[in-house]
């Protein structure tokens, strides 16, 4: 059958082939000059699909068989030609977009319009950042269409990384004038008063993964410049309170970590043409025992309200080392073993 961006499929399986069945499938790229760059470095980028599905492809000229259980070869196919119309776009293709493209194809959500996940993308002025997982997808579309968006899920979905990114591309195309990022100043087993330097130099380790974030999506001396300027402002979540943040993207980052007044305190600093992105991993809250996390009682008072959303990540959605989501998983078996379930 034909495939859009120029790929054709023909299968060469049984018709109605079981999904544990073998089937082959051929897939034909038309433009020579990108199929380089689809297979990668000695065929790098096709081993990849080979090691994460357990199939088989064998490549010659323009053209790839994969061969295997009738569902791994269709995700195989499936995400081989959405990498393929990303080259057509002259975006890059690398391992992460490989291990992207197979795990939204994986999910059926090799996405959208036409396959791809670039109707949903971030545009910055000098790349663009598309979703690496069906989680992230919803997120992407929730910062875009939403004035209010929570953000739970564990270490290494992009949680943080992706609403930084929105907000920076806001920014640049005049949508707001200034973004604002927080976090609250809650220490992992340390204790502030233990940390040299005076108070900028003792917080600033809790600021430093956001500052880290605008390095990647901007030069160093933009940072610099609007840092300067007040159009991006980076300070612990106590500063915010008694102010109205107007024209702003605001980020409260770790929001697990904050109490019940704090939370409160946040919200209802969205003044006219606000943006606000909460995000926090409930499972990695650093406060005493006895007092209860804001983002937990919050997404208990304002999940339900019209123009809040809610966008909840799992392990399948987080896009660092492949290890990582299998420590996700077994820590939050653990978790459910023993502790009462997140609201």
């Amino acid at each position: 059958m034909a495939g859009s961006g120029g790929t054709g499929l023909t299968s060469q399986a049984t018709t109605g082939a079981a999904p544990g069945e073998a089937r082959s499938l051929v897939i034909r790229f038309d433009d020579n000059r990108l199929v380089p760059l689809l297979y990668g470095g000695y065929d790098e980028n096709l081993a990849r699909i080979e090691q994460t599905l357990g199939v088989t492809l064998s490549s010659r000229g323009n053209q790839v068989t994969v061969t295997g259980p009738a569902d791994a070869a269709a995700t195989a196919a499936t995400a081989l030609r959405a990498l393929y119309r990303r080259l057509e776009r002259g975006l890059p293709v690398d391992r992460g977009e490989v291990d992207a493209a197979v795990r939204l194809a994986a999910e059926g959500d090799a996405g959208a319009p036409g396959g791809t996940a670039e109707d949903v993308a971030i545009r910055l002025p000098r790349r663009l950042i598309t979703p690496r997982s069906a989680g992230q997808r919803r997120y992407v579309r929730a910062l875009m269409d939403s004035d209010l968006v929570f953000a739970l899920g564990p270490a290494g979905t992009g949680k943080t990384y992706l609403a930084v990114a929105m907000a920076v591309a806001m920014l640049s195309t005049g949508r707001i004038d200034r973004i604002i990022l927080c976090r609250p100043a809650v220490e992992a087993g340390e204790r502030l008063g233990f940390l040299p330097g005076d108070l900028r130099e003792k917080i600033d380790p809790y600021l430093r993964p956001l500052f880290d974030s605008l390095y990647d999506m901007l030069p160093a001396d933009q940072v610099a410049r609007r840092l300067s300027t007040g159009e991006i402002e980076v300070a612990p979540l106590a500063f915010m309170r008694g102010r109205t943040l107007s024209n702003a993207f605001i980020i409260l980052d770790e929001a697990q970590n904050t109490s019940r007044v704090q939370m409160k305190m946040i919200l209802t600093r969205m003044g006219e043409n606000a943006r606000m992105a909460v995000t926090g991993d409930l499972s990695q809250i650093d406060l005493p025992r006895d007092t209860e996390s804001g983002l937990r009682h919050a997404v208990r008072m304002v999940g339900h309200i019209t123009g809040v959303t809610m966008v909840r990540f799992s392990d399948a959605d987080v896009v660092r080392h492949a290890l990582v989501s299998e420590i996700v998983r077994a820590y939050e078996a653990e978790e459910r073993a023993g502790t009462p379930e997140e609201p």
